[in-house]
């Protein structure tokens, strides 16, 4: 199996800023109005959107690593972007593993997630996840909620940006039945779900608490399927994360997100649900 472990930072799969990154982006921008372009023109050049290209100029999100190789040709940047791609980390002692696997992400034409301890970051609510940062422990600063916040929002933007992706979603029904945060915050959770899952590529299904038994009992799970059609996988734990890529590991995963399929609520059957708690708040 090839895996490699990380801090617990890393878990959320958040981005935080981070000096390696607002160096790049600093770089990045002085190359791009050096060539005379704005956001918004450049944008198509690199075939991002201008939301990404300027996130990646703000620090916040880290560089796909075929936007830094488009960008290097665009921009004629004698190798300087390149460069300060290498030292470019999320945070601290992060590097190997998350990088590798928001370079993914960044491309991946299909992700599945099957979670049972809290709605995946994709799908939460503000007041969700804010009601989740501010209960971290140990304790996150004002500011670093308020910057985890702005991450998260901005990452979900890849549902609506990426109609080409596919995005499947199994959650089990009682962490909505928990209440996480209060009624008005469920209720604000339950009305943000059922729109974004009108998307025609984000499909969510709901584990029933009346299904006694499943193929997820060993815990989250995350796969991800590349352009060239390889599949990697991450699942993981209290103080640590396990990136796998070897295929008879992922095969197995396969096998039990395809088994819980089968045994969660169909999107439609989903959706009722989501609406019937919705209307017992």
């Amino acid at each position: 199996m090839t895996e490699s472990t990380i801090s617990n930072d890393s878990i959320t799969n958040e981005p935080e800023p981070s000096s390696s990154l607002k160096s790049f982006g600093a770089v990045h921008k002085a190359f791009r109005k050096r060539a005379g372009y704005t956001q918004e023109t450049y944008a198509p050049l690199v075939r991002f959107q201008p939301s990404t290209v300027a996130s990646i100029e703000q620090g916040r999100r880290f560089p796909p690593r075929v936007f830094v190789e488009r960008a290097e040709e665009i921009l004629d940047a004698f190798g300087a972007l390149k460069a300060a791609y290498k030292y470019a980390g999320r945070e601290e002692g992060l590097a190997s593993w998350f990088r590798r696997w928001a370079e993914l992400e960044e491309l991946a034409i299909s992700l599945c997630t099957y979670e049972n301890r809290l709605v995946p970051g994709l799908l939460q609510s503000e007041g969700y996840a804010r009601t989740l940062f501010r209960a971290r422990v140990p304790l996150l600063t004002d500011s670093q909620i308020e910057a985890q916040l702005v991450a998260r929002m901005e990452r979900q933007r890849m549902l609506a940006e990426r109609p080409n992706t596919a995005f499947s979603f199994i959650v089990e029904e009682h962490v909505f039945q928990r209440r996480t945060g209060g009624v008005d915050v469920t209720r604000e959770l339950i009305d943000h779900i059922l729109e974004v899952t009108e998307l025609r590529n984000v499909e969510l299904q709901l584990m029933p608490m009346t299904r006694d038994i499943h193929a997820g009992l060993n815990g989250p799970i995350q796969l991800l399927e590349t352009p060239e059609n390889e599949w990697f996988a991450y699942c993981e734990g209290q103080e640590s994360g396990q990136f796998i890529s070897d295929p008879k590991s992922i095969s197995v995963l396969h096998m039990r997100y395809a088994k819980l399929r089968s045994q969660a609520l169909p999107p439609e059957d989903s959706r009722s649900l989501l609406e019937r708690m919705r209307g017992a708040l």
